[in-house]
């Protein structure tokens, strides 16, 4: 029997869509760079028929297909494909200065919005509940709203108290049919109601968007007559299963990023470093701890709305093989060319400088490109260029380290030749086998994971940590996990101010490897 031992990972970024084929060792046995384009699945298909054409016969052996793309962001960034929801808040007669959807840009809110009411309901910091759940409010609220496509429900507290959440969900199923789309906050980021809400809200809007790319991605495999189960990578570095996706997909909108880490983790051999990975058009640097990415403990905004879901710790500068210098003064950026190098930038016979000129004329070794004679202005321009672009890379790499000279520097992408082997008052520059694709061999390796969050009193922390993990695990389980190889990698414990007694924080990550075919009941979306 043939063994079905070898994993495809896609990963779409702006420049290029990277496709790699690994086998259960890790050892990458095909990988590919593919344009990204316009519709994105394009660039997929594309990569996907590229590494499975260099493998060959082996093919059969393809059980997965792991996929990390840009299609969230995109929709919410260019308001397209999105669906009217309908906002429910349970917290009245608190909270109720601020409106849902408040400090959106107005033409993404008069997209989504299909209508809200913030009814009496939702707890205190310490499970109490605010007031009584109004059901009426609710039921007048679905017969007045008119025609939406989602419901999406925020309580205040939800995550710790969640079960006002779960009743409205079978009040909204109960009036308007048990297909209605339900989507609660309590699933999707932790304590911050706006930011919450404005997750969950963007996260219902996108339903549709999640169900075209998963079917685009069942079709491109089926076009190759796969038999493979096929998986998404989330914001965490960790991989979910298509109904997961299609339940939640704004966890994908950070998962380019997350790839990376994971990639140069796998790649590296390191656990604890900081990563930057060089694309096209910008590099972003993130941090590894434990072989996961650090995740931000900011508010995040996606198209101009503030979220407080999950997200790498990401610091994104504008320095990448296509990014334009100016001739004249040496200046870098903010233009690139991005995909458009291989007709504009001057080492391929175009007429723009780049920064992958500027590293060409300093003897670095891209793809056997050599620079066309110049004048010496221009040359000039270059060198200073490839200098300023080094500067802010040193200065990004040290802002994340936080001054640590022991921190080894992961290099990865397709431009990490604009790095150099040194770099001031930083630890060692390490450059991993395959690093310019590390972003698909982060998917392709990623494990399915899930996370809960609990806030309990001081002296229940024990007891609040345990229903995290068990929480944690489930929703690893749900994401595609193996039940019985799930554990938990990360227990992060915040004080929570403000309360009348010691309170705590408590966030809980569980991740596990994936489950092979019938090992796991697939969740309903």
């Amino acid at each position: 029997m043939t063994a079905r031992d070898l994993s495809i990972g896609v990963d779409v970024g702006g420049t290029n869509t990277d496709a790699v084929v690994i086998d259960a060792d890790g050892a990458v046995l095909a990988r590919t760079k593919q344009a990204t384009t316009d519709d994105v699945t394009g660039g997929i298909r594309a990569g996907i028929a590229s590494v499975l054409a260099a493998v060959g016969e082996d093919r059969s052996r393809v059980s997965r297909v792991m996929l990390g793309t840009t299609h969230a962001t995109n929709a919410i960034v260019g308001r397209q494909q999105l669906d009217r929801v309908a906002a429910l808040r349970l917290g009245a007669p608190a909270a109720t200065e601020y409106p849902p959807l408040l400090g959106w840009p107005q033409d993404l809110s008069r997209l989504v919005l299909a209508g809200s009411a913030m009814v009496r309901g939702g707890h205190m910091v310490d499970g109490t509940p605010i007031a009584p759940l109004d059901r009426d409010a609710v039921l007048r609220f679905l017969d007045e709203v008119g025609e939406f496509d989602a419901v999406a429900i925020t309580g205040i507290f939800s995550p710790s108290s969640p079960d006002q959440e779960f009743e409205v969900a079978e009040l909204v199923r109960r009036h308007r049919g048990p297909d209605t789309r339900v989507f609660l906050s309590q699933d999707i980021g932790p304590t911050g109601l706006l930011e919450r809400e404005n997750a969950t809200i963007l996260n219902a809007a996108l339903h549709s968007v999640a169900r075209s790319v998963t079917q685009a991605l069942v079709t491109v495999v089926a076009e190759e007559g796969l038999d493979a189960q096929t998986f998404f990578a989330q914001n965490d570095g960790t991989l979910m299963s298509l109904d997961h996706t299609a339940q939640y997909p704004v966890l994908t909108i950070g998962s380019g990023p997350a790839n990376s880490i994971r990639g140069a983790a796998f790649l590296s051999g390191t656990q604890d470093a900081v990563v930057v990975d060089v694309g096209g058009t910008t590099s972003d640097l993130g941090v590894l701890v434990k072989g996961f990415p650090r995740e931000s403990t900011l508010p995040r905004e996606i198209g101009g709305v503030r979220t407080n879901f999950r997200m790498p710790d990401v610091l994104s500068l504008g320095v990448g093989g296509g990014t334009v210098v100016d001739p004249a003064t040496g200046a870098v950026g903010p233009g690139s060319v991005g995909y458009r190098i291989s007709r504009e930038g001057l080492s391929f016979g175009g007429s723009t400088p780049t920064l992958t000129d500027a590293a060409v004329l300093a003897g670095a070794a891209v793809g056997g490109l050599s620079l066309p004679p110049q004048p010496p202005s221009v040359q000039q321009a270059l060198r200073e260029g490839l200098e300023l672009a080094r500067t802010r890379l040193a200065d990004a790499v040290e802002r994340l380290s936080f001054g640590r000279t022991d921190v080894p520097l992961v290099v990865v992408g397709g431009g990490a030749f604009l790095v150099p082997d040194h770099l001031p008052g930083l630890g060692p520059v390490v450059r991993p086998d395959h690093g310019d694709v590390a972003n698909a061999v982060g998917a392709a390796i990623s494990l399915a994971g899930g996370r809960a969050d609990r806030i309990a009193a001081l002296e229940d922390r024990d007891r609040a940590v345990e229903d995290a993990a068990e929480a944690a695990t489930a929703k690893a389980i749900q994401a595609g996990a193996d039940p019985l190889a799930v554990t938990v990698v990360d227990v992060l414990e915040t004080p929570v101010t403000y309360t009348d007694r010691p309170t705590v924080r408590v966030s809980v990550k569980a991740a596990g490897p994936l489950a092979r075919v019938g090992e796991r009941r697939l969740s309903r979306v």
